[in-house]
This record gives C-alpha cells, structure tokens and sequence, in this order.
C-alpha cells in the first residue's frame, strides 16, 4: 500500500515541501530503505523509527518498506522526518486510517516513541501557511514557536502514544492557542551594564545613542582601560525594540541554526554577539561544507561587538565588506548557492598602536613608528569608509573616576530617546512604501528623497568634502548620520549643527 505525508525541508533561511512517501509491499524479503538524497540523520531515521514504533505499543511490518522523500534531487537533512516517516508507516500497514492530505508533519522521535526539540520549526510553519495548510503537527517543546503563525492549527504532539490517541479520537489534543507579537513584548530591559555605570565618556555616550538610533557602525580607538569594551557591552540597555518583522527574521535564524532556546517562542531582544579575534572567517562570515550562518547573520537586526579589532585576520574583516554594504552575504559551495541576512550593527573597538598607549597623557608608546604603522595597515580602508562614526575614546580623567557613579544618565532614558527616534523614521519610511527600518539602511536614492537639508547645512557639507577629502560613500554616511540627529532633535529638516556633528566622527585621517 502507497501512502503520503506532507513535511519540509529548509535550504538556508527557505522552507521547500518535501513529500515523504511510503510503500509497503509483499513480495521479496523484508527491508527498509530510505532514498531521495538522504542524509546520515535520515539514514538513521530507519532505527529510530523502528524503536520508537515498537515501544510505542504498535506493530512495526516485517515486510519491504520503501521510503521515498520527493523532491528526489534536494539533499534531505536532520532528524525531522521521523515522525512522518513514522506516521506513514502505520498508515500504509492500516494501523490506523487518517487523512493527512491537509496536514504538515514533522518532529524527531526518540526510541520510546517520545518528540523531542526539533530545528527550524519556525520556516515550516510559515512555509505550511504558504501552502493553505490547515494543521502542522509538531513536537510539543516547539509549538510556541510555531504558535506566533497566524492561520493554521498547530497541534502538539508529546508521542506516538498520544497522536494514536488524537486520530483515534478517543483524547484530542488541544490545539496550541495563537500568541500574538503584542503578547511577546520583552519584560523590561535588564542588561549587565548601564549607561549610568560609566565614568565620563559624554561624547562616546552619546556617539552611542546616534548609533543606536540609526543604526550606524561604530569604531572606538582608545589606551587600555578608557572603556571601550564596557561601553560596547552597555548598547543593548538602549537599543530599540524589534519590531514583529524583525523578530520573526532573527527567530529563523536561531531556529534554523539551532540556537533558539528550547520551548522559546521568539527572539523579542536584539541580538548581541561578541565573536574572539581568533574565530575563522567561516565561523565569522558562515560557510561550511554544509553552509550554515555565521556570527554576522547571528547578530542580524542586533550589535556585532568585535574587540581587538585590528588582532582579526585580514581575510576576515575583509570579508565583512560586502555584508556591510549589501545586508546579505551569499554563501557559494559546489551544492549550490546560500543567502542569509546579515543587516547588523558593528562596533569595533581598537586601540592606536600595539602597546596601546598612542597618544596617551599617562603613559608613553613603546612602539617603533614603523610597528605603528603596520599596526594601522590591518584594517584597510574601505573597511574604515564602511563605518559611520568614528571615535577617540581617551583616558579618564581621575577627578571623574571619584564621582558618584550614578551621575550620568541612566540607560532607560536614553532608551527611550532612542526608541521615539528609530519610530519617526519608520513612520517616514512608511509613507514612502520603504521596507528600511533604520537611516543607516537608505540608498543614495533614497537620500536625495527623505534627507532634506537646509542651505546652510548643505555649504558646510561642500566645505567638508574639499577640505576633509571625504570619498562618495563618507558624504552620504555623513548624510544619514545627520539625519538620526536630527530625528534625536525631533526636527523634520536636517541643520546646520546637525551636520557639523556628523562630521564630528569622521576619521581624523581625512582631515587636512
């Protein structure tokens, strides 16, 4: 007897149908095979679904069982198809007669008959709302990430035991009740570090702030001890909240690479990664005999902190340069091509020679001008254009370390700052039809449209770009940065003093 079962396959961040069919037959002798470009997990799906049968109280047939996952030419990986193996198997023996036809199946099955946490639940269930399917059936551990789907019947299934009993009708199992996005708003911001908790540093606070805001990258370049790291690790108390569409983006990437907290259902904070300067390009970038994201696609929608900025190999910051710019990093293997988003905020944090103590009032450098050199050759500079703001973190002065420690202001209010900025410029983005949520993610186009300057502020701009020798990319990134300032400022057009902020941050190197 053929039956079939509707599961899915993910290929990078997209979900493809799969259609598990199974065919039981008399003649020749007992067998169980498995083909359509199965990987080792579905290879061993064979054992695991043949335990978890047996414990289950059913009779597994002794009989030539073949298993075909369609489409035969994609790869098939994980362990997801054990259930729908499972469910196929007691169907075409006539165990059991249920209509599947509307129904997406997947989970992994341990050898008592239990599911366990499967991976990327979340593309499924979007790919079955694609599809007009009615229910997916799915581990019981996953059904809260899977619930945040309008539209179809999520079903959670704890066993084998409990699903013969749902299509025997003699116990249903409830449907998982739909978790709407307003539902899954973060508690309040707890964070390891406060803005409060920093002594002195006004100007990389509010460099910050601006970053935060719009979304820009950040290079902080300062002695041993001035704060860099600790300021880095303050950012995620006053960055903005993710928006539905934004948090349904950086879930798929956790679910898919398997970083989603068991029975969690969204990502609802901003994704904080701090990779160490020895990490491999492939482990930074993603990649991979298999292609699987890296630390930048990790971080989308979040803060990329990378410390020791110059320490990382060249081929790695070099590769961050098309993300950078693009969004996206496409990832090409013989198999094929991958893309993953990787729309993040990078601060990188440095320090002016290799001792690290380049123009310091305390201490004097020990390097060889030529070592100096050398030093701030590692980061080329495209990759220094590709930053927005620029900072000098210099040491704190003593006077400042006596002061109370809660004299600055406080991450909560600077957060909410922020917050009323990043909603300004998604409601201007709206009204355009824009799909950015950020100023840092405009085109030039895009500029010219929203970023209306006033006449004094566009003679300084000019200024700038003679005297300051600012390329193409800088004239525009000092643009969006004078636009998240004027969105801090609540102003509409962008000022005179909003520019002459913005070109505040630029490198001291183009100055003349």
């Amino acid at each position: 007897m053929l039956t079939k079962v509707l599961s899915g396959a993910t290929v990078g961040l997209e979900s493809i149908p799969v259609e598990v069919e199974v065919d039981i037959t008399l003649k020749g002798f007992p067998a169980f095979n498995i083909v359509g470009l199965p990987g080792k997990a579905v290879e061993e799906a064979k054992e695991r679904v043949r335990a978890a049968i047996k414990n289950s109280g059913a009779e597994f047939p002794g009989k030539r069982i073949t298993i075909n996952l369609t489409p035969a030419d994609l790869p098939k990986e994980g362990p997801a198809y054990d259930l729908p193996i499972a469910l196929g198997i007691l169907i075409a023996h006539g165990q059991f007669d249920v209509d599947l036809s509307d129904s997406l199946v997947l989970g992994e099955l341990s050898l008592d008959g239990s599911l366990r946490h499967t991976n990327g639940v979340l593309p499924l269930a979007l790919l079955a709302k694609q599809l007009k399917v009615k229910q997916v059936f799915l581990p019981k551990i996953n059904a809260k990430e899977a619930a945040v789907i309008a539209g179809i019947k999520i079903i959670p299934v704890a066993s084998l035991i409990q699903l013969f009993h749902h299509f025997n009708k003699t116990r249903k199992i409830k449907p998982q009740p739909h978790t709407s996005f307003s539902q899954l708003k973060p508690d309040p911001y707890t964070t390891e570090f406060d803005m409060a908790d920093v002594y002195g540093q006004e100007q990389a606070k509010r460099a910050l702030q601006i970053a935060a805001a719009g979304g820009h990258n950040v290079l902080m370049t300062g002695p041993p001890g001035a704060g860099k790291t600790m300021l880095s690790r303050t950012l995620p108390s006053i960055l903005p909240d993710l928006t539905e569409n934004e948090a349904l983006e950086v879930t798929k990437i956790y679910s898919i690479s398997g970083n989603l907290s068991q029975g969690q259902s969204v990502i609802k904070k901003r994704p904080f990664r701090s990779p160490h300067h020895t990490t491999s390009r492939i482990g930074l970038i993603g990649g991979g005999t298999k292609p699987t994201p890296g630390e930048i696609s990790l971080a989308h929608r979040g803060v990329l902190f990378l410390d020791e900025f110059p320490e990382f190999p060249r081929s790695s910051l070099e590769a961050l340069r098309q993300p950078m710019e693009d969004g996206v990093v496409s990832i090409s293997r013989a198999a094929g091509t991958m893309t993953f988003p990787a729309k993040f905020l990078l601060v990188a944090a440095a320090n002016p020679c290799p001792c690290g103590f380049l123009g310091s009032a305390k201490k004097q450098c020990t390097c060889l001008p030529g070592n100096v050199a050398r030093y701030k050759k590692r980061i080329s500079g495209p990759i220094l254009d590709r930053i927005d703001i620029h900072l000098t973190v210099p040491e704190v002065a003593t006077k400042k370390l006596s002061q109370d420690i809660q004299s600055g202001e406080k991450s909560k209010n600077i957060r909410e700052k922020v917050q009323k900025a990043r909603n300004r410029q998604i409601k201007r983005f709206s009204k355009s039809g824009l799909k950015a949520v950020c100023n840092a993610e405009l085109s030039t186009k895009q500029i010219k449209k929203l970023c209306k300057i006033e006449k004094a502020g566009q003679q300084l701009l000019q200024q700038a770009m003679a005297t300051m020798n600012l390329s193409a990319r800088s004239y525009f990134k000092v643009i969006k940065v004078s636009r998240t300032i004027a969105d801090l400022a609540g102003e509409n057009e962008i000022k005179n003093n909003h520019i002459a902020e913005a070109l505040q941050y630029r490198p001291r190197e183009e100055e003349t």
